[in-house]
């Protein structure tokens, strides 16, 4: 069986007892044996048990949301427009809501906490990147930071909706959006302005020799320098 095979069968029992005993060794312990999985090799590819496997289960929801949006004809959209739809594909994505509720639970634990911000950073991450982004400077992180505020409070909203077809929620999320777009024209008036960029230029070079992180070996870092004129002397 391989690791992509092990992980399918291993969500899928998890599916039956998470909701009812969460994230927890119980419940890998029991998924493992409803899978025929072998608890050593289980281990083997979730050393942490049922965080890992946790993870897995949300790395399976953005898979399934990319897979949506490669299918999906979004052209005629206006950008906002595909955002919220990524969101709403990766909502529809999950089939039992109290799976990503007690997902929510484990990764609200201060040891966890830094799993499961990583977690919601790579499905924005994802986002941007299906939809086109190619910026490579500070915009790489205020677009993630921001979808990342989007995404986390519509979870939460669509957690607790019981309206018929979630419409509630996605209303919800339509107004975060239209949030964003204001600080987004507001940012525009600064750049507009010669009076701010002025009384900003220091802070404002400094942002811009920001890069986003570079692919290979060190993309796990959070980015890297861009030397600005000063730097070589």
């Amino acid at each position: 069986m391989t690791d992509p095979d092990l992980t399918a069968a291993l969500l899928k029992a998890a599916a039956t007892h998470v909701p009812f005993d969460g994230w927890t060794q119980t419940s890998f312990d029991a998924a493992t044996r409803d899978a025929g999985v072998a608890p050593g090799v289980a281990r083997a590819v979730f050393p942490r048990g049922a965080v890992d496997l946790a993870l897995a289960f949300h790395a399976a929801g953005d898979a399934a949301m990319l897979a949506r949006l490669a299918e999906a004809d979004l052209g005629q959209m206006r950008f906002r427009d595909r955002i919220a739809a990524a969101v709403r594909f990766r909502l529809e994505a999950v089939e039992d809501r109290e799976m990503v509720r007690r997902g929510m639970a484990l990764f609200a634990l201060p040891q966890h906490a830094t799993d499961g911000a990583r977690a919601i950073w790579q499905t924005c991450d994802h986002i941007w990147t299906a939809l086109g982004d190619t910026s490579d400077d500070i915009n790489w992180y205020t677009k993630r930071a921001t979808l990342s505020g989007v995404y986390g409070s519509t979870v939460l909203y669509w957690l607790g909706d019981d309206s018929e077809g979630h419409t509630a929620t996605w209303e919800f999320l339509d107004r975060r959006i239209d949030d964003v777009m204001q600080i987004e024209k507001a940012k525009a008036k600064v750049r507009d302005s010669p009076l701010l960029t002025r009384v900003l230029a220091g802070p404002l070079d400094l942002i811009s020799r920001i890069r986003a992180p570079q692919a290979g070996p060190m993309s796990d870092m959070p980015g890297h320098w861009h030397p600005g004129p000063k730097d070589h002397k």
